[in-house]
């Protein structure tokens, strides 16, 4: 029924241009920052985290509260992209509601027997989908949890010995209660590894949740239908612009590495920062750099991104204090020494 729908709503429509240049790849920053915005109020830093995640072909890990807006801004982030290919079995947006007795096979799909023909076909899980909000994904068993670290990392799943690929789009929120701990799987550091950023979320200011209560009906209406949408291929196109045209100075190289060496000789970590994280995080500093009107990574960036792609990835010894310090402390040295060097081409 979700594949029928996407077709029917999508099927007339022309393909969007190409995103050949970094103005293009901005204007896809800025129709998403704007659609987002206007869904889901009071969350503009955590809305331009996403995006940048979105863009650098990461996945997110949000720990909030309830009712605090996840899925309203992961349906948000579904409704602002266009399918232009809606004749294949991806859908656009498909939330899983992670709990204890959920199976593998229904998060990737499985292989049903048809009695009619006599034959076994593929019944897609709700992994097919440009965009996965994964709900509270500690309530639910290692083994379950473990069908994601295959499609995160490598955009195919392998149901039955037959592995499948997923679209090149594919991006997962997943959530996770800071307090509610009971019953709960927590993640281990191989799944951690495979969120490019870990977001703590706090409850909205006054200012915002004031603007929710007064624009109510404005809100559950839809707020922000309105406003022009993205393209599935306008986001490739934007990733591989981004790739190709955000210059990373090879100071920025040495200054990640140097931070890496920081949280591994450091007395209060017990396992420092891997070359995987270094890896993932380039692309993410090149987002927010577009992001930003820029076409080259700054110390500005490290400074930002930091704290949510290192913290969830450092474990501390006990006692030790918090992931916030140690990484605002190992980012000292290394970004003084980036201050005196020349970032632009």
């Amino acid at each position: 029924m979700d594949t029928q729908f996407e077709q029917s709503r999508h099927i007339t429509r022309s393909p969007a241009p190409r995103i050949t240049d970094i103005a293009g790849a901005q204007s896809v920053v800025e129709r998403l920052r704007a659609r987002l915005n206007k869904a889901v109020l009071g969350r503009e830093a955590v809305i331009d985290l996403v995006i940048c995640a979105l863009l650098a072909d990461g996945h997110v890990l949000l720990e909030d509260y309830p009712g605090s807006g996840k899925t309203t801004l992961a349906k948000a982030l579904g409704d602002a992209l266009i399918d232009d290919q809606p004749d294949d079995v991806i859908v656009t947006l498909r939330r899983i509601q992670f709990t204890p007795d959920l199976l593998p096979g229904d998060v990737t799909g499985t292989t049903i027997f048809d009695p009619n023909t006599n034959r076994f076909f593929f019944r897609p899980g709700p992994i097919f989908a440009h965009v996965v909000l994964a709900d509270e994904i500690n309530r639910t068993s290692p083994k379950v949890q473990s069908a994601l670290l295959e499609a995160m990392g490598e955009k195919q799943t392998t149901v039955d010995n037959l592995t499948r690929k997923l679209d090149p789009l594919f991006f997962v929120i997943a959530t996770q209660n800071p307090l509610d701990l009971a019953g709960t799987f927590p993640l281990p550091s191989a799944q951690l590894d495979r969120f490019l950023f870990k977001i703590k979320m706090t409850h909205i200011s006054r200012q915002a949740e004031l603007a929710i209560l007064r624009d109510l009906k404005a809100v559950r209406a839809g707020a922000g239908d309105d406003l022009p949408r993205v393209a599935r291929a306008e986001v490739l196109d934007a990733r591989a612009v981004i790739e190709a045209m955000v210059h990373v100075a090879p100071a920025i190289h040495e200054a990640l590495v140097d931070i890496a060496e920081q949280t591994r000789k450091d007395d209060r970590v017990l396992q420092g920062v891997s070359t995987r994280a270094l890896v993932l995080m380039v692309p993410a500093l090149q987002a927010r750099a577009l992001a930003q009107g820029r076409d080259y990574v700054s110390a500005d960036d490290i400074e930002a991104l930091a704290p949510y792609v290192l913290g969830h990835r450092v474990e501390l010894a006990p006692g030790a204090g918090s992931t916030e310090q140690l990484v605002a402390s190992c980012l000292v040295k290394p970004l003084e020494r980036l201050a005196r060097a020349t970032l632009r081409r």
